[in-house]
């Protein structure tokens, strides 16, 4: 909250669809402030609309498989709910609905438990998950960061141990940049669970 841009919400939450589907809890959402319309706080837990989300990490104390895996499950939870986009009017005219981008997966941890903490061994566990599952990003604190290209060609970068957090600031911002705006909810969709909403 204190780092990125004010656009950006950062909490705890679930993430819901308009067909009243929920994902599990995540760690950190990463959503959007300025044109997500429902986001609804109850007894400290909230809730996010799937349309508003950029990025989904989880946090944990250690990297290794389990945790990896159990980071790409959270994901797809995420990944797996309904997402709607509606047309945009503005001064000029009409947008059209925005495509809908890929919501990103993270996990953050202090340390790594691999003898080569961001070596084969991890590069194997994230080459291994599907695209519902995949890890586009990761910081182990006191051994670096890492960013995962599935396409054209697999691959990891990784930062050096002591440019872990600015390694993975910079490149979070930049994916967060690449998205630009996410799409128009559709408020109908949302709506047709009211039997007076037509």
């Amino acid at each position: 909250r204190k780092y990125l841009p004010k656009r950006y919400c950062v909490d705890k939450a679930f993430v819901i669809d308009s067909d009243g589907n929920r994902s599990d809890q995540i760690d950190i959402v990463i959503y959007d402030g300025q044109y997500s319309y429902f986001v609804f706080k109850h007894e400290q837990v909230v809730y996010v609309p799937a349309e508003s989300v950029y990025a989904v990490i989880e946090v944990k104390q250690n990297l290794n498989k389990a945790h990896i895996d159990y980071a790409g499950e959270k994901a797809s939870s995420v990944r797996q709910l309904k997402r709607t986009s509606v047309e945009i009017p503005f001064a000029g005219g009409i947008y059209r609905p925005k495509p809908l981008h890929k919501i990103i997966a993270g996990i953050i941890t202090i340390e790594s438990d691999w003898k080569d903490p961001l070596g084969d061994s991890l590069k194997k566990n994230l080459k291994g998950l599907d695209d519902e599952h995949s890890i586009e990003f990761g910081c182990a604190i006191k051994h670096g960061s890492f960013w995962t290209h599935y396409s054209p060609h697999f691959r990891v970068r990784k930062s050096a141990a002591d440019e872990s957090l600015l390694f993975f600031f910079l490149e979070l911002l930049k994916s967060l940049q690449a998205v630009g705006t996410v799409p128009a909810i559709n408020i109908n969709e949302y709506a047709k669970v009211l039997h007076s909403f037509e």
